[in-house]
């Protein structure tokens, strides 16, 4: 597999290899084996799946707070989505800073999002299916979210109308709302 570091210290794009012929491919998408080999010690204990029908539906940014923080490693298996992660650790040097991959089918690529960063996605074709691993089991009482458009973030999505979920639709600016989680600290 390849893994290529982000501008953001953490957030990995990791490439499987594929193996391919007339049939179509075959790939390994997770190995504990050979993330351990890489130096990635992480225990997933869920797998999540979404599927969004329109292009433009817009999930994000989410976050697990303290003590159910969560680490994601985010595939497609069909369809494009422009994914993002925004570094929220009080104390960063990367705090409110954001990177943005193109994930899909196609290209195959995942994004490890490590514990302290919001994540969002946006679909860029119809019928988009996504997986993703977490570290932590979902809890309803620590799950939140922040603004997919604040201004202070400036995030660039690369698309026009979105379709959002009124949970998100209603998620409070980063200037109102106070960051869970501390840069150096396990979360």
């Amino acid at each position: 597999m390849e893994i290529r570091q982000t501008s953001l210290a953490g957030v990995l794009v990791i490439t499987p290899r594929r193996f391919g012929d007339e049939r179509g491919f075959f790939s390994e998408s997770w190995s504990r084996r050979a993330f351990a080999q890489a130096g990635l010690e992480f225990d997933f204990v869920q797998d999540n799946e979404s599927l969004s029908v329109d292009v433009g539906t817009l999930r994000g940014l989410h976050y697990q707070a303290p003590p159910n923080a969560q680490a994601k490693l985010v595939r497609v298996v069909r369809g494009a989505i422009l994914d993002i992660a925004v570094d929220v650790r009080r104390g960063s040097p990367d705090f409110g800073k954001w990177v943005s991959v193109e994930l899909s089918a196609e290209n195959g690529r995942q994004i490890l999002i490590p514990r302290g960063f919001l994540h969002g996605f946006v679909t860029l074709q119809p019928d988009t299916h996504v997986l993703y691993k977490a570290d932590n089991y979902y809890a309803p009482e620590s799950d939140g979210a922040v603004a997919w458009n604040d201004p202070d973030l400036a995030i660039d999505w690369q698309i026009g109308n979105v379709t959002l979920s009124d949970k998100d639709a209603r998620a409070p600016r980063m200037a109102d709302w106070e960051s869970p989680f501390t840069y150096g600290e396990s979360t």
